[in-house]
């Protein structure tokens, strides 16, 4: 499992998970967003529902009826209904997941950035999993180290 830690410092979730799960259906995978807070899977579900004037990503949450069909699905737990093999962390908290995901994209901003810092820690040396870190650098994402 690849475990990608993404540090928001100039935009939040709402704003970064459109872009990562855009890139994530085009290379034909299904993607399950998790976030503890409905406020913040509603302004998520907004934004990816309105990505630019020409296009939007369809989603859905995981307590509506057919969660199995949703490309994007919105949950507060770590059940990919909708068999997508790539884990968005969207508030910053980490969740154990099985291991039948070959991606987590772990965002994390800086009231949460110390927990990253642990988890971090935490995953070195688990097999089968590697790390990436990434921030943002005049707006483009960077990758700064991985394991």
């Amino acid at each position: 499992m690849r475990v990608m830690f993404y540090q928001l410092s100039r935009d939040p979730a709402p704003a970064v998970v459109p872009l990562l799960a855009k890139k994530s259906l085009e290379a034909g995978e299904r993607v399950l967003v998790v976030a503890g807070e409905e406020a913040q899977r509603s302004a998520i579900s907004r934004s990816l529902w309105s990505l630019s004037p020409e296009s939007f990503l369809a989603n859905g949450d995981a307590l509506e009826p057919h969660a199995e069909r949703q490309p994007v699905l919105l949950s507060d737990k770590v059940e990919p209904a909708n068999g997508a093999r790539f884990l968005f962390l969207a508030d910053g908290q980490w969740r154990e997941g099985d291991a039948s995901f070959d991606r987590v994209f772990y965002l994390f901003d800086a009231e949460t950035v110390q927990q990253a810092r642990q988890v971090w820690k935490d995953l070195r040396g688990r097999e089968g999993i590697t790390k990436e870190y990434w921030a943002q650098e005049d707006g483009r994402w960077a990758k700064k180290a991985s394991e």
